[in-house]
């Protein structure tokens, strides 16, 4: 595990709290978290232990990696059991999901999705949106595994073609189609990019 001299810190993690029906998102699950631990970076997520979530904590704790859980205290039985979460290296419950929210923004230097629900969706959207109105130069990133991202990607290029993104250069998600790919470009366009102080980011929320 090597730390790394970069902006990057730690890495929020978006993703189903079901292992849903291909297996290959468990494994990338599993996949990203080892690399986010190789690569000396932490984990920041909803805080979930089962499906695709448990799988990428799993994958970071397994590699002597640093995983934050961020999770609403209605949840807590619901995507993880209270033994399980005891197995974090932090957990932060909160008193319901914008606070989480929040939180996560705070302690995240980057932001991945990976395939996942409905909530999983509205998380990275809510990012991209802060994105596009000036709230944040983090890297934001679309774990296209086996090209599930694809009809949103699709969604998305509409939206511009019709002049609904109207400042698209905030809004340029990276689009990675292998988990152990994922890290090495939030890296790489961290370097390249820079970020905005995070006292300035926070206090525009």
């Amino acid at each position: 595990m090597t730390k790394q001299n970069t902006p990057i810190r730690s890495i929020c993690v978006y993703c189903g709290s079901q292992p849903g029906r291909d297996a290959a998102h468990i494994q990338a699950g599993r996949t990203l978290g080892k690399s986010i631990a190789d690569h000396g970076l932490g984990l920041v997520y909803g805080g979930g232990t089962r499906g695709i979530m448990g799988a990428v904590a799993s994958g970071v704790l397994s590699a002597g990696g640093e995983v934050t859980g961020i999770i609403p205290e209605f949840l807590m039985d619901k995507e993880a059991t209270r033994h399980s979460l005891g197995q974090l290296s932090e957990l932060v419950v909160t008193a319901d999901m914008h606070e989480r929210k929040h939180k996560m923004f705070e302690r995240a230097d980057a932001f991945v999705a990976l395939p996942g629900g409905i909530g999983t969706l509205e998380e990275i959207v809510e990012i991209m949106t802060w994105a596009q109105l000036g709230r944040h130069r983090k890297p934001m990133v679309f774990g296209n595994i086996n090209s599930f991202w694809n009809p949103m990607l699709e969604l998305l290029q509409h939206m511009r073609d019709q002049g609904f993104v109207h400042t698209a250069h905030l809004v340029q998600p990276l689009v990675i189609d292998r988990a152990e790919d994922i890290v090495p470009a939030i890296l790489a366009s961290a370097a390249a990019m820079g970020r905005e102080g995070e006292a300035e980011i926070i206090s525009k929320l």
